[in-house]
């Protein structure tokens, strides 16, 4: 995948005036990582061939991202760059490599540098660090940035040599500061025609310079351009805390996403794995951490075990929040248990905190010597059963799908952070989100749901055993802030539709709710439709669909599915606050009921609200389209679920109802809960009778559709009632 030359050069030459001129770049790295691994790709793009220093050494330089250092870097290119100092016709750039990217060939660069009319140029940047007494020191100049930055240089390998070697420098000694003195030196700097790129035609350092830039698209890559110098720099720098744009811009240079070509480089590296031999596929633990209160468990857990993955090479860890959750698991367990290779619970009366539970997820995956951490949370409705078979293909140490709450742009990333490492907006969220860009993106944060090697997992917890620890971040922020510390990149994939996020919230009645899913018809109303709404109300609602009609302009169709049905029961029989059938009513206004029912109110169980938005936001498509020119305002004031039994009220005698418009929902099944009942239209001399449980019948309210409650003669009838428009 990238090419280094170790103890050796290859050099390219190029003709440039009438002297040829060879261009060497060296870099220096101790250690392969993810950012070294980019600058690679982005040279092999560019035909460059990189002299790699110091790989496999221990880095004795210092902290860099806390404090100075860096001197190892200099005394590196001084042992292994002597050979080559008296060479007239050779350029030596000399770039970090963790936090670059190349974005031009030989050409560009060595033509840029002869432009300058100097020996020796050193890359500058807007802000003077690490010494800012130094400042009166620096030459004046009219225009451009003003400062060195120790991130590039570039040479004759004379002058080049004479700056590496200028004075005595000790590993742990700021690279930067040395390079200051070096160029300070008016001597020296004479000496060896040395300047600074002051308007980024080589060297760009992103730092305090990211309003100056902008991608530029060519037919086949992606460059940056300077604005405010008209320049295109070959070297893109991420110094300081700039890494996090440097990302951003990896995503499109060189050979990213591109709105011609699409992205260009997702597919680095995949691997496709034949799932034929089961033993010879990774052995991955999925990580489920149960989120307080969140909706759809059962869902969830159903949908992690339809993965299309071989449950033999699957273990699982779970950490349950709450006594509903744990019982949710029980029954998932139950059917699925021994078809895992292990299951290992942490139930909720440990109490064990979100961090701990975490961290002792990825010393379960190190100790069973899996091959990846599959972690996810329970607020991620996986709808698309072949996601983990993706992001293993994908062959990234960490990468995560796209998720979103349905019809918003809240998800599970950030493209950008701000100075305190929250979240910011990054240029692409929006088309990123919005699948207006589809590829696999570099971002500083992910959360909820993401695959991670377990290789990836051991290596950085030998450095921070605590990953999901760090400063007062929360177990996400904690993770993402250690994973950048460690230039471990994190992706996310928006190359597939792979589910979405449900919303968690806090309940704004204090009352236990029996089934609360059937509360999230507003906050989580894809998940809501696909547990309740039955798949033939959408048929029944399409344009070109013909609706039943059993009796004349008496409408019959799927409405609710049987689960709806049973729960909605349930909580009505839980609450058991039945009326007494008589006409003396106190829920109703004035109080008295002409044509009483045994019934509870929508009221009672506090669902009115939820139910005049399933009125508003769907009926009324079907009233709408079997009364054409009417147009309901779906408001009502009368929802009550009726209860018929033989021995407590078998039918109601002829009524019109308070209504426009009247909807009836069977809530279970004739013949199997209860015999006979149904409803009669006396003008019509028609009868509903046997309405599939989950059905509704609609029809006119007031003066035509006259109407009664046919005898039930066994078992018990429940039918869920509402006078609408009235």
């Amino acid at each position: 995948m990238w090419k280094a030359v170790l103890l050796s050069m290859v050099l390219f030459a190029i003709s440039v005036s009438s002297s040829p001129l060879k261009l060497l770049i060296v870099t220096v790295a101790t250690e392969r990582n993810d950012g070294f691994d980019r600058f690679m790709r982005s040279a092999e793009y560019f035909n460059h061939e990189i002299l790699v220093l110091g790989m496999g050494e221990k880095w004795v330089g210092g902290n860099l991202k806390d404090s100075t250092g860096g001197g190892q870097k200099v005394k590196i290119l001084r042992r292994e760059l002597e050979k080559y100092q008296d060479q007239e016709d050779l350029i030596i750039m000399f770039t970090d490599s963790y936090d670059v990217i190349l974005s031009g060939d030989s050409a560009a660069i060595l033509n840029e540098f002869l432009s300058m009319n100097a020996r020796l140029v050193f890359s500058a940047e807007n802000t003077l660090w690490p010494d800012k007494s130094l400042d009166s020191q620096y030459p004046k100049v009219s225009g451009g940035k003003n400062y060195l930055c120790s991130g590039g240089l570039i040479g004759y390998s004379k002058e080049f040599w004479m700056s590496i070697t200028h004075h005595d420098i000790s590993n742990q000694d700021d690279d930067q500061l040395y390079y200051t003195h070096v160029f300070l030196n008016e001597t020296s700097r004479k000496q060896m025609s040395a300047t600074l790129d002051y308007t980024s035609k080589i060297f760009h350092n992103i730092n305090f310079a990211k309003d100056e830039i902008e991608l530029k698209v060519k037919e086949s890559h992606t460059v940056v351009r300077n604005l405010k110098y008209n320049t295109f720099p070959s070297v893109l720098h991420g110094n300081g805390p700039s890494k996090i744009y440097l990302n951003y811009l990896g995503n499109y240079v060189p050979d990213g996403w591109h709105p011609e070509l699409d992205c260009k480089n997702c597919g680095v590296d995949e691997k496709i794995y034949s799932y034929e031999d089961e033993d010879a596929i990774p052995h991955v633990l999925i990580a489920i951490f149960m989120v307080e209160k969140s909706p759809f468990i059962e869902e969830f857990l159903e949908r992690i075990g339809n993965l299309s993955y071989p449950k033999s090479r699957i273990s699982l860890f779970i950490h349950v929040k709450s006594s509903t959750q744990e019982r949710s698991l029980a029954k998932f367990l139950l059917k699925r248990r021994g078809m895992y290779k292990a299951v290992h619970t942490v139930p909720y009366y440990d109490h064990v905190d979100d961090w701990d539970v975490r961290n002792n997820a990825v010393d379960q995956c190190l100790l069973i010597k899996c091959d990846y951490l599959f972690s996810i949370d329970s607020i991620v409705q996986l709808t698309n059963s072949m996601t983990l078979k993706y992001l293993l293909r994908k062959n990234r140490k960490f990468i995560a799908p796209l998720v979103k709450r349905d019809g918003k742009l809240w998800s599970n990333f950030w493209g950008a952070l701000n100075a305190d490492g929250f979240y910011a907006r990054s240029e692409d969220y929006l088309d990123i989100v919005n699948d207006v860009k589809i590829g696999v993106w570099n971002v500083p944060f992910v959360s909820s749901v993401y695959l991670a090697k377990g290789s990836m997992l051991k290596s950085i917890t030998a450095k921070t055993p605590q990953i999901h620890v760090y400063e007062n971040f929360d177990p996400d922020m904690a993770l993402c802030s250690n994973l950048r510390d460690l230039n471990v990149f994190m992706y996310v994939s928006n190359e597939d539709t792979f589910g979405r996020l449900v919303e968690v919230h806090e309940s704004e009645s204090t009352t236990p709710k029996l089934y609360p899913d059937m509360w999230e018809i507003e906050r989580n109303k894809a998940d809501w439709e696909e547990k309740y709404i039955s798949p033939g109300f959408w048929t029944a609602v399409d344009p070109d669909t013909v609706v039943d009609q059993p009796c004349p302009d008496v409408y019959s169709f799927p409405l609710m599915t049987d689960k709806f049905a049973d729960q909605l029961v349930e909580t009505a029989e839980d609450k058991n606050m039945w009326s007494n059938g008589q006409n003396t009513d106190p829920r109703i206004a004035g109080g008295y009921e002409n044509v009483p029912t045994i019934d509870i109110h929508m009221n009672q169980i506090e669902y009115e609200k939820e139910w005049l938005h399933l009125l508003k936001h769907y009926i009324t498509q079907i009233i709408e389209k079997v009364f054409p020119g009417y147009y309901s305002k779906a408001k009502s004031s009368m929802m009550f679920i009726v209860r018929y039994k033989p021995n407590e009220q078998p039918f109601l005698r002829p009524h019109h109802d308070s209504s426009t418009w009247t909807m009836n929902v069977a809530l279970n099944s004739q013949k199997v809960d209860y015999e006979g009942g149904g409803c009669r239209f006396l003008r019509y001399n028609c009868s509903v009778t046997n309405l599939p449980k989950g059905w509704a019948v609609v029809h006119p309210g007031r003066l035509t559709h006259y109407h009664e409650g046919l005898y039930t003669t066994n078992g018990t009838r429940y039918i869920f009632v509402s006078f609408v428009d009235p």
